[in-house]
């Protein structure tokens, strides 16, 4: 098992879990699984995820599991949206004028497009008007169960 403090190296792959996308895969450590499900990047370094545990640097749902499972075995795990990317939350849109938003970025707002708060968040430009733009700041999988199918395979203290 994996206890708080130590460092846990595990493969994962994330699916959906309900609803007419269940069972599409969002995203994943293992490189054959990408290339399979049509989602591969070749930017990306398909490697094993190490983290903290207790870190809080990955869902809480990781987490949680990784803490009940010992080195070498797999589970599948079903994170309602508060264990993996929260709640979708309304107040997470907002409206903004077109015009500073086009200065910043160097480019027309268009839908679709990811755009960077001030404060450092990202959304997506969901509406286009003449004077404004609607940024939604959630998370694309807010408010979506998810399933992860984990292996732990190292769980180790580095100090």
């Amino acid at each position: 098992m994996a206890s708080e403090g130590e460092i846990a190296v595990v493969h994962f792959t994330g699916r959906i879990a309900e609803g007419e996308d269940a069972g599409e895969v969002f995203d994943t450590t293992d490189v054959d699984v990408a290339l399979e499900e049509g989602i591969y990047h070749d930017h990306r370094d398909y490697k094993p995820l190490k983290f903290r545990v207790g870190d809080g640097n990955v869902l809480s749902g990781l987490e949680d599991a990784v803490r009940e499972m010992t080195v070498g075995e797999e589970r599948t795990v079903r994170l309602d949206p508060v264990d993996a990317f929260g709640e979708y939350d309304d107040d997470r849109i907002v409206e903004r004028p077109r015009e500073p938003l086009e200065e910043r970025s160097d480019s027309a707002a268009e839908v679709g497009e990811l755009v960077r708060a001030e404060t450092g968040e990202t959304g997506w430009v969901t509406q286009t008007g003449d004077e404004t733009v609607t940024i939604d700041f959630n998370h694309e999988l807010a408010g979506v169960p998810v399933e992860l199918t984990v292996k732990l395979l190292d769980s180790f203290d580095d100090e």
